[in-house]
Order: structure tokens, then sequence, then C-alpha cells
């Protein structure tokens, strides 16, 4: 490996570029990969999300029957996981409804496909204001929030192999829209997940929340191998160049798993750029409805493309049962 330098006068003093701020200088002074490219890396299918892209997009799956269906297809084309929001079949607004729920679960168990069923525990943590001068009350048509133990009925019921854990609060794009996980909320739902049996992929959106994440970890809420989500480029989290991805990298403990994705036009890109800094894969129509210019696409064509990209760079593409076995998963009966 050829070892880029900055260009400096004093030859004595050299400092690495940029893309090796993630190498580590052993007491030999031997330069190794803190993070090495991932060889076999899985891919997560995130299939419709809780935006408004449905309003963009037909191919987004907004009834029960569809996002089963999307999530059947994304096994089918190479993804080892589906990560599942619901929606109200109506009008398409997102949903924390068991019984919708319940009901793709059922369909994708019941079709025999091989895929890792990840649900989101997300929802219901919405605050959003009233206004900037009169903040409160808070707008209650737009407002979700709700206890620990309602945000996971879903979860408690169906007993999914993963389910998310949003391990922060943070600024939406969206004016006075805040996203709520306060420390004592994760904390009760956390000890819920694991009592269930559940592997919680905890969703990272900036560096203080993997700080919060090693926290809940050192408290013995969060089994090995904990399971990470790096969640790059969404206002207002950690952006998503290379240099933010690579700080949220080099505070990931040795031991743990992740993976990164970003949305729009940059979800393919980091297809590849989460694997060479030894992580796993991200796509979906959750994050992105294109799969090239004016092209728009389905889960399947966002799962193909990815796989193909990991095929190019001789990355191995794992099966569900190869991450059931990495994670330490308890498949349902």
């Amino acid at each position: 490996m050829q070892r880029i330098w900055r260009n400096r006068k004093n030859e004595s003093v050299r400092i690495p570029l940029a893309s090796f701020y993630h190498l580590n200088t052993n007491i030999d002074s031997t330069i190794t990969w803190r993070w090495p490219l991932n060889w076999d890396a899985f891919i997560t299918c995130a299939v419709t999300g809780s935006g408004h892209s449905h309003t963009k997009s037909d191919k987004v799956p907004v009834t029960p029957v569809q996002i089963a269906d999307a999530c059947i297809e994304a096994a089918k084309a190479g993804a080892a996981v589906a990560h599942i929001h619901v929606r109200d079949p109506e009008t398409g607004a997102p949903s924390r409804d068991p019984a919708h729920y319940r009901e793709v679960v059922a369909r994708v168990r019941d079709s025999d496909t091989d895929v890792i069923i990840n649900l989101t525990a997300g929802m219901g943590g919405d605050i959003v204001l009233g206004s900037p001068e009169a903040p409160l009350p808070l707008n209650a048509d737009a407002t979700d929030l709700v206890g620990a133990s309602e945000r996971l009925v879903h979860v408690e019921e169906l007993l999914p192999e993963i389910c998310t854990l949003d391990c922060g609060t943070m600024n939406f794009a969206e004016a006075d829209y805040v996203m709520t996980n306060t420390p004592g909320t994760l904390r009760a739902m956390a000890r819920r997940i694991q009592a269930a049996g559940v592997k919680p992929e905890i969703e990272v959106f900036d560096l203080g929340h993997l700080w919060l994440a090693k926290t809940l970890a050192d408290e013995g809420l969060i089994d090995d191998p904990v399971l990470i989500q790096l969640c790059m480029g969404i206002p207002f989290g950690a952006p998503n160049d290379l240099n933010s991805l690579m700080a949220m990298v080099n505070n990931i403990p040795k031991g743990w798993c992740y993976s990164a994705f970003s949305i729009g036009r940059m979800q393919l890109p980091y297809v590849a750029q989460a694997v060479l800094a030894g992580g796993n894969v991200r796509v979906g129509l959750e994050d992105n409805i294109w799969l090239g210019k004016g092209v728009k696409a389905s889960n399947g064509d966002l799962v193909e493309r990815a796989a193909t990209l990991l095929s190019t760079m001789n990355v191995g593409v794992m099966t569900p049962a190869e991450v059931r076995k990495k994670l330490n998963l308890r498949r349902p009966t």
C-alpha cells in the first residue's frame, strides 16, 4: 500500500492525509488499520420509513401487504435484514398500530422467506412545539409522545430478531420538531428489549449518541455484540462527509458490529464507503427513492445495486444465517 503524505519542506515531519486519520500507530511505530475493510458484509433494506417519500414515488410501500411484499423482494435480492416501519394504509402517514405490524410480520413469516425482521421502535418520541414564541402548548396534531412500554408493544408481542433503539435526542430539519429519546426512556426501553430476547440496533445520529450507547452497554443494558447503525447526513445530525464518518467509526469500541448509511444520492456511495471503513450497509426506499438520475427505484433495485457493488469490490454478501451467527440472534420459533 502506498502511503500518501502531505508535501512538507521538512521531510522529517510528515503528516498523513485525512484518509489515514483512522489508522492507529503502535508502540513500534508500525501503522495498522483500526477498522480494516470488511470482506463479508450484510445488507439491511429499510423498505418504507415514516417520511413523506410515498408522496414522491408510488414504489414506496404503504399497506401491510405492500410492505411485506417489499421485505420479501429485498430478501430475494440479497438483503439479510428487512427494517420495517408501518403506515396508515389509507393516508400513508406513519403509524404505530400493532395490527399493521402484526399483518406485515405474519405475511413475511408465512412466506417462508429467510430474512431477519428488524422492527422500528423509534416512533412515539416526537415533539413539535407550538411556535418559536409560544412553544407551549405543543402542536397536538403533530406530536407523538408516549411511554417506553407503549413504544415497544409490537416488539414485545411479535418478538422480531432485531428492533431499533434511537440512542439520542436531536433536532430534525423541520422547524420546531425534536426527536426525543432521554437517557431514562432509553434505559427503560433497553431493559424491556433485553428481557424480550431481542437484539437492539442502536441508531446513532451523532457522536454524543454513541457516547450514550457506550454508557448503556457499560451498565449491562445492551448485550454483546453491540449492533450500531450510523445514520449519516440526516439534518441535523452528523454530516455525511468522510471525516465525520471516520470520527464516528473511530469511537466504536472493539468487538462491536456496525452498519452505516446516508440518504438521497449518497445512499449508494455509502455502500462502498461503509465497507471500506469496516462496516455493513443499508439501502432502501426509507432513505432514497432513486436508482439513478430520473429513475425511480424499488427496494429490490436498490438491494441488487448494493449487492453488485459489493461483488465488484470482491466483498461477500452475508446470508441471514451468517448474520444470525455473527450477531448471536435469537431466531423466533
